[in-house]
């Protein structure tokens, strides 16, 4: 990280981690039980020696972001649409392949470089203010998640960990847009400011398609943040500056 304060990210050739419905909670997104043994946070605890009587929980591991962002939407009772016939954090790169988990698939494409984003429905993020909601999904490399509505606290922790918040425009949503989530985003520049923004998605048979969105960065305080990369990238280099 440098002083200088960095360009506004870009979204070019996302694909979609996640493809949700409504109400997903912030226990859906991070979880806080028990760690299953065969989940990717499980074998990470294996692999490091730590037997399974001594895993404890999510919410008792919020210190080890390792463990807290391979929990990341694996909740047993989440249901990604991605993977339809399953539950919990399973998702498919690719239409009619093996479903792989969330974070697994997440791994795959940051080693691709490709950017992320998540696509979900009404209430986005609704119940406690978990903080993890909302840096699990910037660990795992989700830059953007398009939702038809966000819970207040959510969409804010979203703006401080750098991941943009964008919602569908009234009456619209990924099924009346035809969105199966196989095809390819980009978000058109935005600039401080802009309260809506252009999505353009392209599927794999090469037919592509603009929708808009309305950017949900509703303060000029929340522009600072989601300029900086977020909040704690705006505190250091307030403090170094000083």
């Amino acid at each position: 990280m440098t002083l200088d304060l960095p360009k506004m990210s870009t979204v070019s050739n996302a694909r979609v981690l996640a493809l949700l419905g409504d109400s997903v909670t912030t226990d859906h997104i991070s979880p806080a039980g028990n760690i299953d043994p065969k989940s990717p946070a499980g074998e990470y605890l294996l692999e490091r020696g730590i037997e399974r009587k001594s895993f404890n929980s999510y919410g008792s591991r919020r210190g080890n972001h390792e463990v807290m962002m391979r929990g990341t939407f694996a909740n047993i009772r989440l249901r990604n649409k991605l993977a339809p016939g399953t539950e919990g954090g399973w998702t498919q790169m690719e239409e009619n392949q093996e479903p792989i988990s969330i974070f697994e698939a997440a791994e795959e494409f940051q080693k691709s470089e490709t950017d992320l984003i998540v696509i979900a429905g009404k209430e986005y993020g609704t119940g406690s203010s978990r903080d993890w909601a909302a840096k699990g999904v910037s660990l795992l490399g989700v830059k953007a998640v398009i939702a038809e509505s966000y819970e207040r606290i959510h969409r804010s922790n979203l703006i401080g960990m750098g991941v943009l918040p964008l919602e569908f425009l009234p009456n619209e949503n990924a099924e009346s847009l035809s969105i199966n989530g196989f095809e390819s985003f980009s978000i058109e520049d935005i600039k401080p400011g802009d309260k809506t923004a252009t999505i353009i998605i392209s599927s794999k048979d090469n037919k592509s398609d603009t929708f808009e969105v309305t950017v949900r960065i509703d303060t000029p305080k929340e522009w600072e943040y989601f300029q900086h990369g977020g909040i704690l990238q705006y505190v250091i280099r307030g403090l170094v500056s000083t």
